[in-house]
């Protein structure tokens, strides 16, 4: 199991039922892209960081490793506003207002990746996607979806003991033995999901698969004060951006 997958099961928020989550959490996603990039986005990304340490009880080291891969993204996407290629500046040259610009972007791709890690650390996709049947997705999709999630697992930990074999058998100790393995684990985990595949499909053939996958879903309503809650902290937030709205420069 990931760790993000770890920590949304035993989220605090794990009884709570995934709309009111999402109320929240991809609330604020909206709000970091609509808004004036300041002081909006910065609010967002200041309150969501708020709800995900506290009331949710996110650990602050198990958020830090999973922010820090969208994070680099945004840094990634923000720095390349910085420089301008060809015009009479040469071939690459430093772009007009490319500072402002980067730290717009930074702002809000920064704070619309807290609002989606406010939803995925509180909500388990076993949770989710079951229920997305009610809300009108179509079954076969989200049958698909399911045994992915379940495959991603079998595969992630079928690389895992591969790499560990290979450790133990002195595998990596120079690069040529490393590149050796690297092509015994792909062609490995290639044939070994397409085993568990094969597998997959003889055991629901033999339990009478009729072309829909029945899952527990457990039991949860949807709390209108926790929506409500959600809403008005939302409508606060968008209040006060347009309150205090100035240029960023």
């Amino acid at each position: 199991m990931l760790p993000i997958d770890a920590a949304a099961h035993s989220s605090r928020w794990r009884r709570r039922h995934p709309v009111d989550k999402a109320v929240l959490g991809l609330g604020l996603t909206v709000l970091a892209v609509s808004l004036p990039p300041w002081p909006g986005a910065a609010l967002v990304l200041v309150t969501a960081l708020a709800v995900l340490l506290g009331p949710a009880g996110v650990p602050a080291g198990r958020l830090w490793r999973a922010y820090r891969v969208p994070l680099g993204f945004c840094v990634t996407g923000a720095l390349t506003l910085l420089v301008r290629v060809g015009g009479p500046g040469g071939f690459v040259s430093w772009a007009g207002g490319g500072p402002l610009r980067a730290g717009e972007v930074l702002l809000r791709t920064s704070a619309a990746s807290l609002g989606v890690l406010l939803f995925a650390f509180t909500t388990p996709m076993s949770d989710l996607l079951p229920r997305l049947v009610r809300a009108g997705v179509p079954a076969p999709l989200v049958d698909v979806a399911l045994v992915t999630y379940r495959m991603s697992f079998l595969l992630l930990d079928s690389v895992r003991r591969v790499r560990r074999a290979q450790a133990a058998r002195l595998g990596h100790t120079t690069r040529a033995a490393t590149w050796r393995s690297l092509g015994g684990l792909g062609a490995t985990a290639f044939v070994r999901s397409f085993d568990r595949a094969a597998r997959l499909q003889s055991g629901l053939a033999g339990r009478g698969y009729d072309g829909t996958l029945r899952v527990l879903v457990p039991e949860a309503r949807v709390s209108v004060r926790f929506t409500a809650l959600s809403v008005a902290l939302l409508a606060a937030l968008a209040a006060l951006t347009l309150v205090l709205e100035r240029p960023l420069s």
